[in-house]
């Protein structure tokens, strides 16, 4: 009884606070209650403008940024095109490859994407690769096989900077991994270059690209219409080429991106089926627990 009345005091004492709080709260005039708001809204709004204004300008905030662009391949479910593939990696072969390497794609990773294994054969066939040494020691060049990777265009990095003007090609093996933006920004960066506006200069040797950070990029434009033709006879204009060789690009750094899709869409399956057994299960073991009636009879 003494626990009971000390609880009852307590309650009655946070009541009384409660309305005595909101009595206080009533006797304040309206206007002063929202001139109080407008006041708090104005020093915020200003000190939120003041860190702008202060905030130092980064080298990114002067670039501009990709738009997104709708690739096939990017639905939750969508697989790779592999004629684009097919047609990526005949821009990359013809116009890339003069300066970029592809170190970490064998022809061996062609075969059932964009070729089959007599035509990966033939192209691993075209290339010379250095191999050895043989009995006496000396390092020989032999015809390509599935095994082999693609070849460097440069025997190492000074001799790529020496043919660039100092500029050293990047390896397009993890291109689309390593760069903000995937492939919108590669996509962007091939068809961006354009004459720079009034009052930028660009040194000789760079070009003027909006999507490069700085917008001055040391490789020249490397597409334009009609530049290859095509096997499939898909014409070859510039937004076409840069299209194929990113979805190429982005094969290249994500080879199991249509294993992992499939294997993602069994295991939704599975569990499916999994989670609808224990679902089953757990409703037949707790319904002896939750369906049974507790009841207090007093003693006396």
């Amino acid at each position: 009884m003494h626990n009971a009345s000390r609880v009852s005091a307590l309650v009655q004492t946070i009541r009384s606070a409660s309305t005595s709080a909101i009595r206080g709260t009533q006797q304040i005039p309206r206007w002063k209650r929202l001139a109080g708001s407008a006041s708090i809204l104005t020093i915020g709004c200003g000190a939120a403008i003041a860190i702008e204004e202060l905030r130092p300008i980064r080298a990114d905030d002067l670039e501009l940024h990709p738009a997104q662009f709708p690739w096939s391949h990017n639905g939750l479910l969508d697989a790779f095109d592999h004629s684009s593939i097919r047609r990526g990696h005949q821009v990359y072969q013809q116009v890339c490859a003069a300066c970029h390497s592809l170190e970490r794609v064998a022809y061996r990773n062609l075969v059932g994407v964009c070729y089959n294994e007599s035509e990966a054969k033939e192209l691993a066939g075209e290339t010379q690769v250095l191999d050895g040494p043989d009995d006496n020691g000396n390092m020989f060049k032999r015809p390509g096989k599935l095994a082999d990777y693609f070849p460097s265009p440069f025997p190492n990095e000074e001799a790529a900077r020496a043919s660039n003007n100092g500029a050293y090609p990047p390896d397009l093996s993890l291109i689309i991994k390593a760069r903000h933006g995937r492939e919108d920004y590669v996509f962007a960066l091939l068809t961006g270059y354009c004459d720079p506006p009034a009052g930028v200069e660009i040194r000789d040797g760079l070009y003027y690209n909006p999507y490069f950070p700085g917008q001055a990029i040391a490789m020249a434009p490397p597409l334009y219409d009609d530049q290859i033709e095509y096997d499939d006879g898909t014409p070859a204009t510039m937004s076409q080429m840069a299209k194929d060789v990113v979805t190429f690009l982005t094969w290249c750094a994500e080879p199991e991106h249509d294993d992992r899709k499939r294997m993602g869409m069994k295991a939704i399956m599975i569990l499916s089926f999994v989670a609808s057994g224990l679902f089953y299960f757990k409703r037949h073991k707790w319904s002896t627990l939750k369906s049974r009636v507790v009841m207090f009879k007093p003693s006396h």
